[in-house]
């Protein structure tokens, strides 16, 4: 549906997009996640059609964005970070200037129709726009978005300037969405791309520096796989116990956490899974394992490495400390 091949962007000596590859599958809600001034937005005006790349190829429906620009803008839907609204129109003239623009050949009435009632801005239908809050203004550019039903839709930060009950309402729409259509969210806001989006690029100094789906990233990273585990048995007799596990480092006591009950936390070697022997130790001790979960990286402790290890990477390259 979207594919995107050794994407480079330069200003000058400046290099905002750095020879990006990825694919984005039918039907697939793609995070691209980075702090500002990553590259996400030069990547996705690349993508768009209002950028031209320095290098490289972007497709969308195996259309080259830079060969058949007007071919490929009809397979897109557009929300940038600012939409761009016309203030002193109503909303039901600004819809209609955008569908004559996009040359939609859908029913008009109806279609729009649609489009209002599935972002919910059927009651400001006839207000202007200048009138309208923030959150209206998002889900009006949002709509003008959805005009045509274009196949793939790429949404540049929906939900900046939202308060928190419109970033949920706008995050399940995008969500819903995503049954239809191929959709690329990009933002900075983890919790965001979490909730929403099925797989997640990370870039970071216009480099591409993870592709995954979250739980794989966290696995990924997450290369000592500690554990927190409570036990319904002796203290001592339990901690012996894991101390002896082979491939652990260290375990710790964290007390008892109800009657009878102990939590421990557990340190592996470098790159050891230890919780089958775990597991299977303590059940042949008929010792009740009241709670174990694997201490993985949270997306954010992934997004903080890998945007640092580039960081690092950048600054032993010019010599900087």
């Amino acid at each position: 549906m979207i594919e995107v091949q050794n994407l480079t962007k330069r200003y000058g000596n400046h290099v905002a997009v750095d020879n990006i590859s990825f694919k984005v599958n039918e039907g697939e809600i793609l995070g691209f996640l980075g702090p500002n001034g990553a590259g996400k937005t030069t990547t996705m005006n690349i993508l768009t059609g209002y950028l031209s790349a320095s290098s490289g190829i972007a497709k969308i429906n195996d259309i080259d964005v830079l060969e058949q620009p007007s071919l490929a803008k009809m397979n897109i839907g557009y929300m940038p970070e600012q939409p761009p609204l016309y203030l002193d129109m109503t909303v039901r003239e600004y819809l209609d200037f955008m569908y004559d623009l996009k040359k939609c050949k859908l029913p008009r009435r109806e279609h729009i129709a649609e489009i209002c009632k599935l972002v919910k801005i059927e009651n400001v239908y006839g207000r202007l726009i200048k009138n309208l809050s923030k959150g209206y203004r998002q889900r009006v550019g949002l709509a003008q978005a959805l005009i045509g039903k274009p196949p793939v839709l790429i949404l540049d930060e929906p939900t900046v300037g939202l308060d928190p009950k419109q970033i949920l309402e706008i995050r399940a729409l995008i969500k819903s969405l995503g049954k239809q259509h191929t959709v690329i969210l990009s933002s900075h806001i983890l919790q965001e791309i979490e909730a929403v989006c099925d797989r997640i690029i990370i870039i970071n100094k216009g480099v591409l520096v993870a592709d995954g789906k979250t739980s794989e990233l966290a696995v990924k990273h997450s290369a000592d796989r500690r554990l927190i585990v409570r036990v319904a048995g002796g203290h001592d007799e339990v901690i012996n116990l894991l101390k002896r596990i082979p491939g652990v480092d260290k375990v710790t006591s964290h007390g008892e956490k109800e009657p009878g009950v102990y939590e421990f936390a557990i340190e592996p070697s470098h790159g050891c899974d230890v919780r089958r022997d775990v597991s299977t130790r303590i059940a042949a001790r008929n010792w009740p394992i009241m709670e174990m979960k694997s201490m993985e990286m949270t997306l954010e402790e992934v997004f903080i490495a890998l945007t640092r290890e580039r960081l690092d990477t950048v600054r032993a390259k010019k010599g900087v400390h």
